[in-house]
């Protein structure tokens, strides 16, 4: 059975969609032989070969030589094998060419139908595939739906893949529309247990953020500015602390860019959201005198053993410090790895035994 047209099309079809034509070609070879045998009746096997250099299409049905008795239609007795062929071996295929000839339009839509879903099957492979090497970057997506528990749905730009942005990874008091675009954060791909896959990004997560100076600092980039940790609390503060190998360069200075451009970039995005840039140290006390910016320090009580730090700050500053709801110190706390204690400078009854003192 030749078909030029076919094989033409299916060369049209792997151009277009990139998809292997060794691939279409098997899928079309599984949805022939389904629906020949769905049409014809056939018991025994069927297999069908395609051979795209000679435009032919063969049909053969095949059964498995058996010692004793078949107990399937798909088997054959050895006897009856040998009678075909006479060196015929048990667990040999003994097969003949059968004619497609009365395939009807029914059993051809039914082969359509199989390589449709073979083909759809290939391009999420392929999609998926190419979502699994885009986590952890940031991507274009437009809303298309919103759940009443929270959950939006969103199409991620260029692949026609749906991400599921959750409650969780969304910013607090952040208003989104069925429309809207926006960038997400590709978290990861998640498949369930239907094997339904699922792109899953966020809005809240820190890594949002990194990638926002990643696109807006060329040193960062270049990795001439190094993010040594970023913390976030999502619509309220996000803190991240930098710093860079070379003397020479101003990391913070790169970070904020010339009138602030670069930071207000970020800001922008973040739809208001304050953003602290802090240079790292080593020294610990004075990267905890950092990361409670803008807050001023007066003293540093440090113990290192604990991963304990109590800070001594000006009276009037001590909110500051602390921050709405206790932010500020949550955040620098997680920044830094210290379990930060903030008192008020009335308070302070001098250094702990065991401790380092930092005056600022």
């Amino acid at each position: 059975m030749k078909n030029k047209e076919l094989f033409l099309a299916l060369d049209q079809i792997e151009n277009e969609y990139k998809i292997d034509k060794s691939l279409l070609i098997a899928s079309l070879e599984a949805g022939l032989a389904s629906a020949f045998k769905k049409e014809s009746g056939e018991s025994r096997a069927v297999a069908v070969r395609m051979n795209p250099e000679a435009y032919t299409i063969e049909f053969f049905a095949y059964q498995t030589v058996v010692d004793g008795e078949p107990q399937e239609d798909s088997e054959i007795s050895l006897e009856e094998a040998r009678d075909i062929k006479p060196d015929a071996e048990v667990g040999e295929l003994i097969g003949e060419v059968v004619s497609p000839d009365d395939l009807s339009r029914i059993a051809a839509q039914t082969a359509k139908q199989v390589i449709t879903q073979r083909i759809n099957e290939a391009k999420r492979e392929q999609v998926m595939s190419e979502m699994n090497e885009r986590e952890g970057e940031l991507m274009q997506a437009v809303v298309r739906r919103i759940e009443s528990t929270g959950t939006v749905s969103v199409e991620i730009v260029g692949t026609q893949m749906e991400g599921i942005l959750a409650t969780g990874d969304q910013v607090r008091g952040e208003k989104l529309n069925v429309g809207d675009k926006i960038k997400v954060y590709v978290k990861k791909v998640r498949t369930d247990a239907k094997g339904t896959s699922r792109v899953m990004v966020s809005r809240s997560c820190a890594g949002f953020v990194r990638k926002l100076f990643e696109i807006e600092v060329p040193e960062i980039r270049s990795n001439l500015v190094k993010i040594k940790n970023i913390v976030r609390e999502a619509g309220l503060r996000t803190k991240l602390s930098v710093y860079s190998e070379d003397p020479n360069i101003d990391s913070i200075g790169s970070c904020i860019g010339p009138k602030g451009s670069r930071v207000n970039a970020v800001i922008n995005e973040l739809n208001g959201e304050k953003v602290d840039v802090i240079l790292y140290s080593s020294n610990p006390s004075e990267y905890i005198v950092r990361a409670l910016s803008p807050a001023k320090v007066l003293m540093v009580q440090l113990n290192e053993t604990e991963q304990q730090a109590r800070v001594i700050v000006p009276d009037d500053k001590l909110s500051l410090a602390i921050g709405k709801g206790g932010q500020n110190a949550k955040l620098a706390a997680k920044l830094t790895g210290y379990k930060i204690d903030v008192k008020p400078y009335s308070v302070a009854v001098g250094d702990d035994e065991g401790t380092e003192t930092t005056e600022e």
